[in-house]
């Protein structure tokens, strides 16, 4: 099923800051982790990812380092930082109220 564009776009940054939560990644590996873990509800273009990575740098959420890969390529690694884990630990709660009020909507909840 096609999801709505505008339902994602809130929460493509938290998702990118969970995943370097687990470990540091490069671009794509977040692109393919993503796509993987969401059943390709998520499927970033480079276009996409690689601006909101870079607002994600410039507001003090993740550092970026570049780096030698397996195949002798460089690529540049993106990692949380503390600030980040924090602002996504805030993320998830607002999320968590969030969707819960929007589940206590659609399935009918008792009003007081």
């Amino acid at each position: 099923m096609k999801i709505d564009k505008s339902l994602m776009a809130g929460s493509t940054g938290m998702l990118i800051l969970q995943l370097l939560e687990e470990k540091e990644m490069y671009g794509y590996e977040m692109i393919d982790t993503l796509e993987k873990r969401s059943d390709s509800t998520f499927s970033l273009k480079a276009g996409t990812l690689y601006p909101l990575l870079h607002s994600l740098e410039k507001a003090g959420y993740v550092s970026s380092r570049e780096a030698e890969s397996e195949n002798g390529r460089m690529r540049k690694y993106y990692a949380i930082t503390d600030e980040g884990a924090g602002f996504l630990a805030e993320k998830r709660n607002e999320w968590n109220v969030f969707s819960g009020a929007v589940n206590k909507v659609l399935e009918g909840g008792s009003c007081v």
